[in-house]
C-alpha cells in the first residue's frame, strides 16, 4: 500500500508541475523554470532603471547618523512578469549591510521575495583574470602579437597553457575576454521574487550602508572684549560608502544610537578629498524618539568620496561670559575658557549636536585670528556651554595638601591649599574647581565657594596684578 500511496503522489507532483508551468508548442506562452528578467528589454544583462517615480521629490531619502552609517530608501519602477522573477538593483554602496534590505512593494500587489543575493564581484583588471582562471583568453604582447590559451596564472605575469605549450608573458598591451554578460561594473543586489501580476510596479528598498556619516562644527567669533559672539553651526558630511546618492532628501539624526559591531566592508578605500564650497541651506528640527533629528529644507546630492558642508543656524550677538579657570586636574595651567547660556532668549535657543567648537577673536587691528577650539557635548536647550579656548601665559596655580588625618573608621580629614599667581598688570578674576568624593563636609574655608554638583566646588577669587591668592579649605570625608 505505501508503495501505491507513493506512486499517486509523484503522478500529482507531475500534473501540478505540467498545469504550473506550460510545455513549448502548446500555443501558449513559455513560462521556464527559470524565473525571468525584470527590465523592460528581457536580458539580463541590462539593469533596473535608476530612475524613481515621476515625481522624484520623495524618490531617494537619506537619514545619516554620527556613527557613520546612513538608512538609505529609495523607490524604483520594474517591469514584471507574472511569475518568477529575478530583479536587479544596481548601483548600491560597496559598505552596505545586506542583512539590513527590506524590500517592499508600494501598491500593496501581493509580490513576495524568495530570495536576496548581493554581488559584489565588479568587474576590474584582476576581478576578470581571477574570474577567468581556468577559462580561455586572448591576449597581445608588447609587440601586438596574439596568444590564445588557457589562463593558468597571473601573479607573476600571464601564464598560459597554449596549443604549443605553456608560455610566460612579463607584460601585455591588451587582454582580451569571451562574453562577459553576467560580469558587474557596480555592486548589485539580486532578488528572486514571485509576481501575481504583470506589468509597471514601483518597489520602495530600505538598507544600512557604512562609510556615510555628519559631524558638527561650530564657528564662534567673538567681539574685542569677548562679551558677545557671532555663532554659526554647520554639518559636515563625509560620504565614502562606495556610490553616490544625487537629488537626496537628507535627514541627519543627533543622539547615540546603540548598535552592534559593523558587518564586513566590502573593498572600501578612503580617499582624502578637498571639501565642497560651503553650501547654504537650513534644516528642520523635529524629536525623534530620544534623539533629535534635522531634515534638510532642500534636495542635496552626495558624490561619493567627497565632504560637503552645509548651514544648520546661525547666531548673531549672543552674550558670553570669559573667565580663567583653574582645576588642578591640568597641572598648573589656568584654562581660558569661554561660557555661554544655550537660551531660546539669548543664546543659539536650539539642541546642538555634538561638534567642535573653533574660537576666533580679532586682534588690535581688527583682523580675526585663530583663538582656540574645544568639543561640545550634545547640549538641549537651556544648558550652558563652556569651552576650553587655550591656557593663559601669564597666570598659573598650584594645589597642595597640608594636612590629612584619618580620625575614625574610614574617616578623614584634609586640608588643601590652592595659590593663583597672577604676573599682568591688570587684576584677573579667576575660577578654581576643586573636586571631593566619598561623604564629604567642607568645615572651613578661607573664601566662599558654591557647590556644583555632589563632587565638585568653585571657588570665585580676584587675584590682584603682579600678585597671589591663597584659598585654603578643610574638609571632613567618609568613605
Amino acid at each position: 500500500m505505501l508503495l501505491y500511496a507513493l506512486m499517486a503522489i509523484v503522478v500529482l507532483s507531475v500534473v501540478f508541475s505540467v498545469a504550473t508551468y506550460n510545455t513549448p508548442g502548446n500555443g501558449d506562452k513559455e513560462q521556464s523554470v527559470k524565473p525571468s528578467v525584470a527590465s523592460t528589454s528581457g536580458s539580463f544583462k541590462d539593469l533596473m532603471e535608476m530612475t524613481a517615480m515621476e515625481n522624484t521629490n520623495n524618490a531617494l531619502q537619506l537619514t545619516i547618523y554620527s556613527g557613520n552609517f546612513a538608512l538609505v530608501k529609495e523607490k524604483r519602477q520594474a517591469q514584471l512578469e507574472e511569475g518568477y522573477n529575478n530583479l536587479r538593483y544596481s548601483d548600491v554602496p560597496t559598505r552596505i549591510e545586506p542583512s539590513s534590505v527590506i524590500l517592499e512593494d508600494t501598491g500593496d500587489n501581493g509580490i513576495s521575495i524568495i530570495e536576496q543575493t548581493y554581488r559584489y564581484d565588479v568587474a576590474s583588471r584582476s576581478g576578470l583574470l581571477e574570474t577567468y582562471t581556468g577559462k580561455e583568453i586572448m591576449a597581445y604582447d608588447t609587440d601586438g602579437k596574439q596568444y590564445t590559451g588557457t589562463l593558468l596564472s597571473y601573479r607573476d605575469g600571464l601564464v598560459l597553457q597554449t596549443t604549443e605549450g605553456v608560455i610566460s608573458l612579463s607584460e601585455t598591451s591588451k587582454i582580451e575576454y569571451p562574453d562577459s554578460a553576467d560580469l558587474l561594473t557596480n555592486p548589485t543586489l539580486i532578488w528572486q521574487l514571485y509576481s501575481p501580476i504583470s506589468g509597471n510596479v514601483e518597489m520602495l528598498t530600505s538598507y544600512i550602508t557604512n562609510g556615510i556619516g555628519w559631524d558638527m562644527g561650530y564657528v564662534i567669533k567673538t567681539d574685542a572684549e569677548e562679551k558677545t559672539a557671532d555663532i554659526e553651526g554647520w554639518v559636515n558630511i563625509d560620504n565614502n560608502a562606495g556610490t553616490s546618492f544625487e537629488d537626496a532628501t537628507i535627514k541627519l539624526m543627533a543622539g547615540d544610537i546603540n548598535r552592534q559591531s559593523a558587518q564586513k566592508a566590502y573593498d572600501s578605500v578612503r580617499y582624502e578629498v578637498p571639501a565642497e564650497e560651503a553650501a547654504a541651506g537650513s534644516f528642520d528640527r523635529e524629536s525623534f524618539s530620544e534623539y533629535h533629528m534635522y531634515t534638510l529644507k532642500r534636495q542635496s546630492s552626495l558624490p561619493d568620496k567627497q565632504s560637503k558642508q552645509i548651514s544648520l543656524f546661525s547666531k548673531d550677538n549672543v552674550p558670553v561670559e570669559k573667565e580663567l579657570v583653574y582645576d588642578s586636574w591640568n597641572g598648573d595651567r589656568v584654562s581660558i575658557s569661554l561660557t555661554l547660556d544655550n537660551s531660546e532668549e539669548e543664546g543659539p535657543g536650539v539642541p546642538l549636536p555634538a561638534g567642535v567648537a573653533k574660537l576666533y577673536q580679532p586682534d588690535s587691528a581688527g583682523h580675526l585670528q585663530f583663538a582656540g577650539e574645544d568639543r561640545i557635548d550634545h547640549t538641549p536647550v537651556g544648558d550652558s556651554i563652556r569651552l576650553t579656548a587655550g591656557y593663559a601665559f601669564d597666570v598659573t596655580g598650584e594645589r597642595e595638601q597640608v594636612e590629612y588625618e584619618r580620625i575614625g573608621t574610614n574617616r578623614y580629614r584634609t586640608t588643601n591649599r590652592i595659590t593663583i599667581s597672577n604676573y599682568k598688570e591688570t587684576n584677573e578674576e579667576v575660577v578654581i574647581v576643586e573636586r571631593l568624593y566619598g561623604d564629604w563636609e567642607i568645615t572651613k574655608s578661607s573664601h566662599p565657594y558654591t557647590k556644583q554638583d555632589a563632587n565638585t566646588i568653585e571657588f570665585k577669587v580676584e587675584v590682584p596684578a603682579e600678585g597671589d591668592v591663597e584659598v585654603t579649605y578643610t574638609s571632613l570625608y567618609n568613605y
